[in-house]
């Protein structure tokens, strides 16, 4: 029952959270986050989506490609930011990482081994960010104790959200860990994973760099870090309609807990929030294209997937086309 309901519970959840944001903090709270973004600091942000991006689209491709199946780097990129757009807008969050893994697993005629792939770069994503988290937390200033509370809780929800899936995840582990092998987990595939994976969550780091100056939000960078790494984190949640809600409230609380003015935090996230959807614009192209990138590479290949599988599965076993 929980289950059915639990895609409308959270859009109520993270609904909740940003009302009660703005009856604490008021309207001017979210309008400092806009007021600030012009031409530049959009194209800022076009820049910084490129790049991350791209990253994060070859990060998918050497591990599409370790499970024997087919991605070009140019329609990965197309398929990313196609992705990247429908995740900001529409409320799940994860409906364009939904469609890309269903749509390149038709594509390349193996439809687990397209979900799978998406699943796995995602997690090597995750897995970049807590590293990185956990580097800047343990060389940065340290952080807050009024902050302890709400990360517990943040970890509480997070633990009763997964607890949902633990049948499922069950299930899956074996065959999650046996493609974690072939497709991550080797010499050939963890270092451009790693170095795709570190790039793409300074690239995100970057741009809450850029929202909170937007936001006239004058903190030390050393001292922001900490609390933009958390936030990404957060931003994991299952309680997020499109990134939004805990990302809003924590920042807010974050701030107010340094001594620095919780409006700030709020008006952080929320430029934040504008400029990751204008960076991810360029995926209407693919969006309304009526033959995107992805459809003309699958067109020129050979009907049958064995007749181009056979050099990809060679390339990844020993290292020659």
């Amino acid at each position: 029952m929980i289950r059915r309901l639990w895609p409308w519970l959270r859009v109520l959840v993270a609904a909740g959270i940003l009302a009660l944001l703005a009856w604490r903090l008021g309207a001017d709270a979210f309008l400092d986050g806009l007021r600030g973004i012009d031409v530049a600091t959009a194209l800022a942000a076009l820049g910084i989506g490129l790049a991350t991006t791209v990253c994060s689209a070859w990060r998918w491709c050497v591990v599409a490609r370790g499970l024997g199946l087919r991605l070009p780097l140019g329609a990965a990129v197309a398929d990313y930011y196609r992705a990247l757009l429908l995740n900001a807008v529409l409320p799940a969050g994860v409906l364009g990482d939904v469609h890309r893994a269903v749509s390149h697993g038709h594509r390349s005629g193996d439809l687990g081994g397209g979900v799978r792939a998406v699943v796995l770069e995602r997690f090597a994503g995750q897995i970049a960010l807590i590293a990185v988290a956990g580097v800047v937390l343990l060389t940065g200033p340290s952080l807050p104790f009024a902050l302890a509370p709400g990360l517990i809780a943040a970890v509480a929800v997070a633990v009763a959200g997964l607890s949902l899936l633990v049948p499922a995840v069950r299930r899956a582990s074996v065959t999650f860990w046996r493609d974690a092998r072939r497709g991550v987990l080797t010499r050939r595939a963890l270092m451009p994973v790693a170095v795709a994976s570190v790039a793409t969550v300074a690239g995100h780091l970057a741009l809450f760099l850029v929202a909170a100056r937007v936001a006239g939000a004058d903190v030390p960078v050393a001292a922001l870090l900490p609390l933009l790494v958390l936030a990404l984190l957060v931003m994991a949640l299952p309680i997020n309609v499109g990134g939004w809600g805990p990302r809003e409230a924590f920042l807010a609380v974050a701030f107010a807990a340094t001594g620095w003015d919780p409006a700030h935090g709020l008006a952080t996230s929320v430029a934040y929030g504008v400029l990751a959807v204008i960076a991810a614009m360029p995926g209407v192209i693919p969006l309304v294209s009526r033959q995107p990138s992805a459809a003309r590479w699958s067109s020129n290949a050979a009907t049958s997937p064995a007749s181009w599988s056979r050099p990809v599965r060679a390339e990844t076993s020993d290292g020659r086309r």
